[in-house]
């Protein structure tokens, strides 16, 4: 019954986070400092999330050279202004032919 009871918790959370958006009064959402923080968030959890999808492996950090090399081509493909799908591509094709190669 606990999962049920976390599930509602959160369901009602991120209700109230979704409000709280919606009836925020305009003069907040025009504050210099919260408009940097709302551009710097969705930066910092995307980049929290690659490094734990590249870098761990259940509660341990795992250095996998096939990993870390995707992670690498999809960061070169950025660099060259490359179309979203291609860095995709990119990086699971290094990471597929390095473990391929048994690496």
């Amino acid at each position: 019954m606990s999962v049920w009871i976390a599930v509602a918790a959160t369901a009602l959370g991120c209700y109230a986070l979704k409000l709280a958006g919606l009836v925020a009064p305009q003069r907040v959402l025009d504050d210099p400092r919260v408009r940097r923080f709302t551009g710097l968030v969705p930066v910092a959890l995307l980049t929290a999330l690659i490094a734990v999808q590249a870098l761990a492996d259940g509660r341990s950090l795992e250095f996998d050279p096939a990993r870390l090399a995707g992670l690498g081509a999809a960061v070169a493909a950025l660099l060259l202004r490359a179309p979203f799908l291609v860095v995709l591509a990119a990086a699971a094709g290094v990471a597929a032919g390095l473990r391929l190669l048994g690496l």
